[in-house]
C-alpha cells in the first residue's frame, strides 16, 4: 500500500540529505535533484530502514572518494565523472532501488527486499573496488583475457579490488540486516527473513554485479582515446573539449549505463539468495 504521508516525509528527508551532499560538493544541482526523486521513491515506497541503506552506501562511498585523494588524482581523467555526482550517477546508482521499493509497496513480497538489498551492495561494492582497487600496488588484469593494463582501466580487477568489492557488499548485507532488525523491534509490520540470510545476499549481489560490471567495462562499454593525453579514457570529450576517439564498446552504454545494468543483476542475485535460504 502506497501512503502519502510516507511518501511526504521521504520527499522531506531526502531534499534535506541532498541539501547537505551539495553543499559539500558531494552532488552537483542535477545530482541532488536525483537524490531527492531516489530518496523519497526508497523511504516513502520502501520504509524507512530502505532509506537507511541507501544512505549508507551514499555516506560510505563518499568517504571513500575523499580516501587518499592525492593519490588517486592521475586517475581521474580515466573516468567519466569526477566525485561529485550528476543526475545520471545518481540515478545508475539507486534507480533499481527505487523501482524494486515502488514493487514492494504494492506487493510487499520479502523476496523484493533482498533485491534491494542486492541493487545497494552491488553499487556499494563497486565503489569500493573502484577507490581502493586503484591504490593496488599490482596492475590490474582484465577479467576476460588476464592481460596486465593500467590503473583504472574499466574491466580491470585486482586482488585489492576483488576483497574491496566483498568488503562493501559485506557492508551492505549486514547494515540491512541490522535495520531490519530494529525495525522489528520497534513494532513495524515486518516479516524477518533469517539473520543470516540478507548478509549472504549483500555479499552475493555485491560480488556477482560488481563483477558483471567489469565484464561490461571489459567488452560493450564505450571506451575512447584521448589524443591530446595519450591514454584510454571514459570520457568521450576531454576536459579541454576535445573529441576522443570510440576505442571499443558502443557509444550508448556509458558508465551510468554499466553501473545501473549491474545493480539490476545483483538485484536478481539477492532475490535469487531469498528463494535459496527463506
Amino acid at each position: 500500500m502506497i501512503r502519502l504521508p510516507e511518501l511526504l516525509l521521504g520527499l522531506l528527508f531526502s531534499a534535506l540529505i541532498a541539501l547537505v551532499a551539495y553543499r559539500r560538493a558531494a552532488l552537483d544541482k542535477s545530482g541532488a535533484l536525483g537524490a531527492i526523486i531516489t530518496g523519497t521513491a526508497i523511504f516513502g515506497f520502501g520504509g524507512w530502514s530502505w532509506g537507511a541503506l541507501l544512505i549508507t552506501f551514499f555516506v560510505l562511498s563518499t568517504l571513500l572518494s575523499k580516501f587518499k585523494a592525492r593519490a588517486k588524482e592521475g586517475l581521474a581523467e580515466k573516468f567519466a565523472k569526477g566525485s561529485r555526482r550528476d543526475l545520471g550517477q545518481v540515478l545508475a546508482n539507486g534507480g533499481a532501488g527505487a523501482l524494486l521499493a515502488l514493487a514492494y509497496a504494492r506487493l510487499q513480497a520479502p523476496a523484493l527486499l533482498f533485491a534491494f538489498a542486492g541493487a545497494i551492495a552491488t553499487v556499494n561494492a563497486d565503489t569500493w573496488a573502484t577507490e581502493l582497487g586503484v591504490l593496488s600496488r599490482r596492475p590490474p588484469r582484465l577479467i576476460t583475457s588476464g592481460e596486465v593494463v593500467e590503473p583504472g582501466t574499466s574491466g580491470g580487477i585486482s586482488v585489492l579490488g576483488t576483497l574491496a568489492t566483498l568488503a562493501g557488499g559485506l557492508a551492505i548485507g549486514g547494515a540491512a540486516t541490522g535495520y531490519r532488525a530494529l525495525e522489528g523491534l520497534l513494532g513495524g509490520d515486518v516479516v524477518m527473513p533469517p539473520a543470516s540470510a540478507l548478509v549472504v545476499a549483500g555479499l552475493l549481489g555485491g560480488l556477482a554485479g560488481s563483477l558483471f560490471d567489469s565484464l561490461l567495462g571489459a567488452t560493450v562499454q564505450a571506451i575512447y582515446y584521448s589524443e591530446g593525453r595519450a591514454k584510454e579514457t571514459e570520457r568521450s570529450i576531454d576536459p579541454d573539449g576535445a573529441p576522443n576517439h570510440l576505442l571499443r564498446g558502443r557509444r550508448w552504454l556509458n558508465n551510468d549505463w554499466v553501473n545501473f545494468l549491474s545493480s539490476l543483476v545483483g538485484a536478481a542475485a539477492g532475490a535469487v539468495v531469498y528463494g535459496v535460504m527463506k
